[in-house]
């Protein structure tokens, strides 16, 4: 035990000069600057593929009443769900068959369908399944599953193993956090001034890249575990434990970033 406390501390205390030096170096940057290369992004103003005038333009056409009816918000929702979980089950399938997890799939699958690459093959498209007015109703729906998916997570879990894991659990994650909290802080140094807006500070930018880089999504690690069978494990209740310190630190973390962010607002 007291090895490992040993090394916990000499790696807080290594890691904690090197972002201690990297807030140094970063201080002396200047944000607003242009990135040297030309990133892509979707067209300005584009419209959605099909709209209802569009459609009503062919005069009798039988799709003339359901695609009015699609743009209903409760139809856009019902629309989003179905792309969504039939996208989610073809690639978590189609990973599952390569050895990776099926949430690495279903991850792919929300990316293929974001901005990054449908909004930016065809922004029409992508304007016509996700309408902005349209987000509210499916984040509340999303973070409704993942209630529920936590709390049967929660129900398979030992308390009592989780108290018994707790030292341990605080000194994996924080070791855990540590280095890629340092790379977060270190790949910040090369995009502050490409990045950060004028009155944003090095400091608070570091620490929310660090903040971004370091810390481990609980519900795709519960994922992982339940799918591989070990939420009863002492790897997994082990991981479970480590992940939710994780969160609690990112918590106290992104206060620390808000409130030097609004000093540096006020200051600026």
């Amino acid at each position: 035990m007291r090895k490992n406390l040993l090394v916990y501390g000499v790696l807080i205390v290594i890691f904690g000069i090197g972002i201690s030096l990297i807030l140094e170096v970063g201080s002396r940057l200047h944000p607003g600057q242009k990135f040297p290369y030309k990133r892509l992004v979707p067209a300005q103003g584009t419209t959605p593929a099909l709209l209802p005038q569009q459609a009503e333009t062919a005069a009798g056409h039988p799709l003339n009443g359901l695609l009015d009816n699609l743009h209903h918000p409760l139809s856009i929702l019902l629309l989003q769900v179905i792309v969504i979980i039939m996208a989610a089950r073809v690639f978590g399938y189609l990973f599952q068959k390569i050895g990776q997890p099926a949430v690495m799939g279903e991850i792919v699958a929300g990316i293929l369908l974001g901005p990054s690459f449908l909004g930016m093959l065809s922004p029409g498209m992508e304007a016509f399944l996700f309408p902005e007015a349209s987000m509210g109703a499916l984040k509340l729906l999303s973070q409704i599953g993942v209630i529920l998916f936590m709390f049967v997570v929660g129900f398979e879990l030992n308390l009592q193993d989780l108290r018994q894991k707790a030292h341990a659990a605080v000194l994996v994650s924080h070791v855990s956090i540590v280095v890629p909290f340092f790379l977060g802080g270190a790949f910040a140094l090369f995009t502050y001034r490409f990045l950060a807006e004028a009155n944003v500070s090095f400091t608070a930018f570091a620490l929310f890249i660090g903040i971004a880089m370091s810390v481990t999504a609980l519900p795709v690690l519960a994922r992982i575990i339940e799918e591989r069978g070990l939420s009863k494990s002492y790897l997994g209740s082990t991981a479970i434990a480590c992940a939710a310190v994780d969160d609690v630190t990112a918590w106290c973390l992104l206060a620390v970033v808000v409130a030097i962010a609004k000093v540096s607002g006020l200051n600026g």
